[in-house]
């Protein structure tokens, strides 16, 4: 008995599925189509690329260490406060001291070894006139035994020793000369040790080579910096924060519509929806690829004289490649759109076949197609329980809008943008599906100076 009960309960399920199903598909075929529209509009349009970035200061000095050391104090910044960051600087304002004991000790030595060289410099010169003394009475003693010459007047061995002791006299006074030469050359090289040392001890004082902004400060008191191969980072200055430039990734698909004067307005987070205007300084030629994608560095010029913005915010950019004014305006939607199959009466499909590239029934392709430098695109008008084909001109787009133009548009002509049922009980009018003009971040196309009025 259970059984076929359990049976029964199954058949019933089977048919109340099934009729639920028949009736959906009536629905669809049969029932009666909605279609949501949207009118057009004039209105202002503007045209934008949209990329990220960050805010640069114009010039940052990277303040090293050149010598190797422990950091012993801190200097005092414009406002007689310890440096530390958002310091202001002036071009030689002390930034810290490293201990300098060792170098004070090179110093003392190097100035005790110059003296001794001083020294052996003057005994030296001081020994050529010496020399020269000795030659000249050794020169006269040879020339009066070469007068002479080997005789029972002058032995031979008297005759060989003077001409030995002249030789000798010419040779060390060349010696002499040279002694000095010598002498003064180690002067000379005291003198630059002197000055390496006194340079390095120099060093142990560091200071800002421009005025400007302490906007890092990468060390503590006590700790020790190292000089090697490359300079230990210490400070970093912003040279002026009044000029800084915001640095936008931009795509390769983009970059041909950028160019050095170009508008450009953008936001950060910190400051909410306000937006800021720049112009684009320079395109950057050094590209990056990531994950096969490769992207441009442009910089943009912002005059920051309040000061507004910081350093290293995150931005959010909008380049303005078009503007238009008062131009009718269609939802992108309304060019996207398709009808689907029994929709389009007779005429009307084979004046669309002729316009458009796609067929009707492939829903979500653009009805717009290019050729001889102009584009062209299909909206559809609601006839009725169908739509008729309304061919226009494709302008400028700002993602969310476009500019049409043609015989069949007119301001306020309601154009369709999605299809519903009868049964949702959804009367013609303005639909959710219609994008929304007015907030910078709220679309893809940029800051609007207008909207469809």
């Amino acid at each position: 008995m259970r059984r076929g009960v359990g049976i029964a309960a199954l058949v019933v399920a089977g048919l109340v599925v099934l009729g639920a199903g028949s009736w959906r598909l009536w629905s669809r075929q049969g029932g009666q189509p909605v279609f949501h529209t949207a009118a057009l509009k004039h209105g202002d349009l503007v045209a934008t690329i949209s990329a990220t970035g960050t805010v640069e200061p114009e010039q940052v000095v990277d303040v090293g260490a050149q010598v190797t050391g422990i950091i012993k104090a801190f200097g005092r910044d414009a406002n007689d406060k310890l440096v530390d960051y958002g310091s202001v600087v002036n071009k030689g304002t002390v930034l810290a001291l490293i201990d300098d004991t060792l170098y004070v000790a090179a110093v003392n030595i190097d100035k005790a070894q110059l003296e001794q060289a001083r020294a052996n410099l003057v005994n030296a010169k001081a020994n050529v006139p010496q020399m020269k003394a000795k030659l000249v009475e050794a020169e006269a003693d040879w020339r009066r035994a070469e007068t002479l010459g080997p005789s029972k007047a002058l032995a031979p061995t008297t005759y060989d020793q003077y001409k030995a002791t002249y030789e000798t006299a010419k040779s060390n006074l060349a010696i002499a000369v040279a002694a000095v030469d010598v002498a003064a050359a180690n002067v000379a090289a005291a003198v630059a040790t002197l000055k390496k040392d006194e340079e390095n001890l120099a060093y142990c004082t560091v200071k800002s080579p421009v005025a400007g902004v302490v906007i890092d400060r990468r060390v503590n008191i006590g700790q020790t910096i190292v000089s090697s191969m490359s300079t230990s980072s210490l400070f970093l200055i912003a040279k002026d924060l009044k000029r800084i430039q915001v640095w936008a990734s931009v795509n390769e698909a983009d970059i041909g519509k950028i160019h050095e004067g170009q508008s450009v307005a953008f936001t950060v987070d910190a400051f909410g929806d306000q937006v800021f205007h720049g112009v684009v300084n320079k395109i950057r030629l050094n590209a990056t690829m990531s994950q096969n994608v490769v992207t441009y560095t442009v910089e943009v010029n912002y005059d920051n004289s309040d000061g507004k913005l910081l350093p290293y915010l995150t931005t959010n950019l909008q380049f303005e490649v078009g503007r238009r004014q008062n131009v009718l305006l269609a939802p992108n939607a309304a060019l996207r759109w398709t009808p689907r199959t029994g929709l389009v009466s007779s005429e009307s499909h084979r004046a669309a076949s002729d316009h458009t590239a796609e067929r009707p029934g492939s829903r979500g392709a653009e009805n717009i197609i290019t050729g001889g430098g102009q584009s062209r695109g299909t909206a559809w008008v609601p006839s009725g329980d169908s739509v008729r084909p309304v061919n226009v001109q494709v302008g400028l787009t700002d993602g969310a809008w476009t500019e049409v133009s043609g015989d069949g548009t007119a301001d306020d002509l309601r154009v369709v943008i999605g299809e519903g049922r009868r049964e949702e009980n959804q009367s013609e009018g303005t639909s959710p599906l219609i994008p929304q003009r007015g907030s910078f971040r709220g679309q893809g196309g940029g800051p609007p100076p207008g909207g469809p009025r």
